[in-house]
């Protein structure tokens, strides 16, 4: 196998023509190809690999359930959430494309979240909300006093 190269900048080619660190789909060894991972002996006989996937589905159905019981009570439910489909992403095509698609706006997002004129727009609407609540409890504490609002009686 041919893995150097001469020229700076050229990437260094395989025998068989295919840049190293490439898969055999043309994406980064680090992106994988669409389709099931499942071990070779696995796949190779039809009910043994439907059981598979019925077994990774579950799997990842309990997980994702976990995640979506998180998100209104204590714990990391998107992150459980989104390993839940990071099992799916294992067997199921449907999953790998929905991951990718995820990676892909989380990483515009944070792009976008680093712009210096972005976070300043940030900044100017956190400081306006925390003056409009800031401004609302300054109201109701001059109103009623420090009184739950379960407790107010018609005055």
């Amino acid at each position: 196998m041919n893995t150097g190269s001469d020229e700076p900048g050229e990437a260094a080619v395989a025998t068989d023509g295919a840049k190293v660190g490439e898969d055999e789909t043309g994406g980064t060894a680090g992106e994988q190809g669409l389709g099931s991972r499942a071990p070779e002996f696995v796949k190779a006989r039809r009910a043994l690999h439907v059981s598979w996937q019925v077994g990774v589905f579950v799997v990842g159905l309990a997980v994702v359930v976990a995640g979506v019981i998180m998100l209104p009570l204590p714990g990391p439910g998107w992150v459980v959430i989104f390993g839940g489909m990071a099992i799916w992403a294992t067997e199921f095509v449907w999953a790998q494309l929905v991951l990718r698609w995820t990676k892909r706006k989380v990483t515009e997002a944070a792009q976008r979240a680093l712009d210096p004129e972005v976070r300043r727009r940030n900044i100017i609407l956190t400081a306006t909300g925390l003056v409009i609540v800031v401004a609302i409890v300054g109201v109701y504490l001059w109103k009623f006093g420090l009184v739950m609002p379960w407790k107010i009686e018609d005055q």
